[in-house]
């Protein structure tokens, strides 16, 4: 049976969960498709990265058309950091025609960041100029006006940093993008409820689905780092209890879990990213109350 398209999971109105899933460095994608098998009771659609941190891997286009056969739902990630406007809007016709029809844009981290360093960043178009590049191939034409035969139709995604240092220009061009289509917006991760609700009480008129991010702490020092990355705050509270924790990948688990059920009340779904984890999502939905619920 295939997957409940993702569309209609958003506008159920139905605490949605997504989950992040890494295509290989390599052409082995039996690890994801076993993680995507055992996970799609629970998760209503695989955010399928763009070669994430900057480190190449496979296109995600690949993993999420093969997940498409199988029945479950992608979200295909795009970026702008390795593909000017020509390529991007080429892959998104080519994801079309291959099934795939959820995509959530970015910008990109810069190359510097990842494993080749030394690679040209393109960055053509921004994020809103990515969306603006696929509300005009959905409108049937390409971004230089020339008419399409046969358009694309897209769940469109984009990201939002409720911890920006400018809250008020974060908020400005989660509107532009919205105006350019976005339908759902993945967050920063979010570590701080309290903190999140004073955000989502300021997009409270918004028409838009608010997915907020958990990265799925592993130890005491992945917290620290985290904390480095702009928009990110972990309460020093959360940083202690990994400290004393006998086991630290236990006790980030149940903070994901305890995090997550505090969101539920303020967010429209949850965007799980387990870094390595991912056969201890099962763990973190059941702390969460999230197994199975409809």
């Amino acid at each position: 049976m295939n997957a409940r398209p993702f569309v209609e999971v958003l506008e159920s109105g139905k605490f949605v969960v997504t989950a992040e899933l890494n295509p290989p460095k390599g052409t082995n994608l039996e690890p994801l498709f076993a993680h995507a098998e055992r996970l799609k009771k629970d998760i209503d659609a695989f955010n399928l990265t763009d070669s994430h941190s900057a480190r190449m891997s496979m296109a995600p286009m690949g993993a999420a058309s093969l997940l498409v056969q199988r029945g479950i739902e992608p979200i295909m990630q795009v970026t702008c950091r390795d593909r000017n406007r020509i390529a991007l809007q080429s892959d998104l016709l080519a994801a079309h025609t291959l099934g795939v029809r959820n995509v959530l844009t970015m910008t990109g981290d810069t190359p510097a960041a990842g494993d080749h360093p030394d690679a040209k960043g393109v960055f053509d178009v921004d994020g809103i100029g990515l969306l603006r590049a696929v509300a005009a191939l959905q409108s049937g034409q390409d971004l230089g006006g020339q008419s399409l035969r046969g358009a694309p139709d897209f769940c469109v995604g984009a990201v939002v940093n409720p911890g920006a240092s400018d809250l008020q220009k974060e908020l400005g061009r989660m509107r532009d993008k919205m105006a350019c289509g976005a339908r759902f917006f993945q967050t920063q991760a979010v570590y701080d409820p309290a903190a999140f609700a004073a955000f989502m009480q300021d997009v409270r008129d918004d028409k838009v689905s608010i997915l907020a991010s958990c990265i799925v702490l592993r130890s005491a020092n992945m917290a620290r780092r985290l904390n480095t990355v702009p928009g990110i705050s972990i309460p020093e509270h959360l940083i202690k209890e990994m400290e004393d924790a006998a086991d630290p990948a236990r006790q980030g688990i149940a903070i994901a879990g305890r995090i997550i059920r505090e969101l539920k009340s303020l967010a429209h779904g949850v965007h799980l990213i387990a870094i390595g984890q991912e056969s201890r999502i099962p763990e973190i939905l059941d702390e969460a109350g999230l197994s199975n619920m409809e």
